[in-house]
């Protein structure tokens, strides 16, 4: 990856994650922490790894991506509306009456949103359906679906990994946001998912860790993901709930919670600092 487009993501990244503080500040309710700690991982995937249209949000041959982690969905509408699928102005109507930005994606109603989620652990079986499909169809697409480390305490997750392995879903790659924390605390004090790396290769999937914050690990563990043949990938990122966000980074109390005036305010100036900075690079 070269400096210019490490550059590119950087300050695409500081957008999206601009798009989040303002979308849950305007909607006073929302969950800006995982949104937060998974902004890179959305940039790049939309502006860089995935095949999407934003002018044919619908086309049949399209890569999918299912966001697991539903309450992320601030995030997933940031990236969304700098990628040119709806106009970044509806962000400010997030979890309003007649948005098509409610508090959890809607695939009926949110142009660029493959599947709607919400109830935590069904995600990834959509995702697998989705690359079976794609496999029976003989179609060169791949899905991607993003779960939360807390998400993964769900047993259904873990029926769908064994399901992928079963019908060698190698056009699937599984993501988990491993920021460390859910509503309720550490992952570890409430139901821990330790080792998550082992767990994942024991059921038959392809495992990178990587820096969740790092473009070139993306880079690398994406390509890995797609030249593995015969089985599902995984990619586990080590994040930061609430990545940009001083007051935020590492405060499970921000899983669920909308910024206020002043910390909106406080919030918006750290970012604008950091997308002066990737600027001039």
């Amino acid at each position: 990856m070269t400096d210019i487009e490490k550059k590119e993501l950087g300050i695409l990244a500081c957008k999206v994650r601009m798009g989040v503080v303002t979308a849950t500040h305007a909607a006073k309710s929302g969950h800006p922490g995982g949104s937060l700690s998974a902004a890179d991982l959305f940039t790049y995937l939309y502006f860089k790894e995935m095949n999407v249209d934003p002018a044919n949000p619908a086309w049949a041959d399209r890569d999918r991506f299912v966001l697991s982690k539903g309450h992320t969905a601030p995030g997933l509408y940031s990236v969304l509306a700098l990628r040119g699928f709806f106009p970044a102005e509806e962000l400010t109507t997030l979890r309003h009456i007649g948005s098509r930005l409610q508090g959890h994606p809607n695939m009926n109603e949110t142009p660029g949103v493959d599947m709607s989620t919400g109830s935590l652990g069904q995600g990834v079986s959509c995702a697998a359906g989705m690359a079976l499909s794609a496999k029976y169809q003989k179609k060169d697409l791949r899905v991607y679906t993003l779960l939360g480390d807390g998400e993964i305490e769900e047993g259904q997750v873990w029926e769908a990994l064994m399901f992928a392995h079963q019908h060698k879903l190698d056009n699937l790659c599984v993501i988990v946001d491993n920021n460390g924390l859910q509503i309720d605390g550490r992952i570890e004090d409430v139901m821990s998912p330790y080792p998550i790396v082992d767990k994942l290769r024991a059921f038959g999937l392809e495992v990178t860790e990587i820096d969740g914050s790092d473009f070139e690990q993306m880079e690398a563990a994406f390509a890995k993901a797609r030249q593995t043949k015969g089985v599902p990938s995984a990619i586990v990122m080590k994040t930061t709930k609430g990545k940009g966000v001083s007051f935020m980074e590492g405060k499970a109390g921000w899983h669920g919670k909308a910024p206020n005036d002043e910390e909106y305010a406080a919030a918006m100036s750290e970012l604008n600092a950091a997308l002066a900075e990737w600027e001039a690079k």
